[in-house]
């Protein structure tokens, strides 16, 4: 009887493992022990203050990469986002900044600010989507394109100059950390309900899976595709807000490079390049991890290119596992 049970434990415990392997608490897991491992090594990584500054940094990514989780799940990929962010900052920034500003000193210029960095976020996002659904351009090809476009009109329009000055209306988003908390929390909540709770998360899926297959069933491809990336864009613009709330500028160059670690976040998170599988949660472990690698290695004091070479290595890996993976579920 000893024998037999231990036979079908065996099976059961192995398939568990399997499970946790394939979920999004693999990220949490390796979070909790790289925190354990560098602390040692990295003079005041556990303490209240470094924790406040580690959540200040992430939150801006966090949301972006949670627009991009979106684009992966159903096979596509959005390069363009850091550039919305860029846009968006200087598009918001020219709306209220006291120097010149279009609203400058007027009562509606934050929220003026605010909503033309959605506005910019959204209609980049559709533009990409009709580039990809009615033009049928290659996801990665027309958001490259629109990358460009965008890096190139922001930093024309700004002559490459930061724009400074921005009301304490708007910058209390990021002084008041637990603001930008909530608003960062929002976003990866909606994104979480529609993916876990809503038919339209199931088609998502279902498109990231098998697009022809999911079309032969009565999903709406084309429109849901197209609305991908229209949120996707608004993911970037909230984002845009984060951002340049916490620098207190408007910057042509603002997230310029954080696009390996949006993509690399989500990987982490357990998303796959290849389509149809990627969580909300995940997504948050993922740019938790890289946060916390990014922090502490900067407390050791290495530089940055050597912390962008770790983080590069890192990603690699993870998108190496994602690949290995697809190929063995083939």
């Amino acid at each position: 009887m000893t024998a037999v049970a231990a036979e079908a434990e065996s099976p059961r415990s192995a398939g568990w493992l399997r499970q946790f392997l394939r979920s999004e608490y693999v990220a949490l897991a390796l979070c909790v022990i790289y925190a354990a491992a560098v602390a040692p090594f990295a003079p005041g990584f556990l303490s209240w203050g470094n924790a406040q500054t580690i959540v200040a940094y992430l939150l801006p990514i966090l949301v972006v990469s949670v627009g991009m989780t979106l684009a992966l799940i159903i096979g596509g990929i959005d390069l363009s986002v850091t550039s919305i962010i860029a846009l968006a900052s200087v598009v918001g920034a020219k709306v209220m900044t006291a120097e010149g500003g279009w609203l400058a000193g007027n009562a509606l210029a934050v929220p003026a600010a605010i909503a033309a960095m959605l506005l910019v976020g959204l209609v980049v996002g559709a533009f990409n989507g009709v580039a990809i659904v009615v033009c049928r351009i290659p996801a990665f090809m027309a958001t490259l394109t629109t990358m460009m476009l965008l890096s190139g009109t922001a930093i024309w329009s700004t002559q490459s100059q930061k724009i400074s000055s921005l009301p304490p209306g708007f910058t209390i988003i990021s002084r008041q950390l637990w603001i930008a908390v909530v608003i960062a929390g929002a976003a990866t909540w909606l994104a979480h309900y529609l993916l876990s709770k809503t038919i339209y998360g199931r088609w998502l899926y279902a498109i990231g899976h098998n697009s022809k297959a999911a079309y032969i069933s009565g999903v709406p491809v084309p429109k849901m595709t197209f609305l991908t990336y229209v949120a996707t864009g608004l993911f970037a613009g909230i984002s845009a807000i984060l951002f340049t709330a916490a620098l207190e500028t408007g910057n042509p160059e603002m997230a310029r490079d954080n696009l390996l670690d949006v993509i690399g976040a989500v990987v982490i998170g357990g998303a796959s390049l290849q389509g149809g599988k990627g969580r909300a949660l995940g997504t948050v472990f993922g740019v938790l991890f890289l946060a916390l690698v990014d922090n502490s290695l900067n407390l050791i004091g290495l530089t940055f290119y050597t912390i962008t070479m770790v983080k590069g290595a890192l990603i690699l890996a993870a998108a190496l596992l994602d690949v290995l993976r697809a190929k063995r579920l083939a």
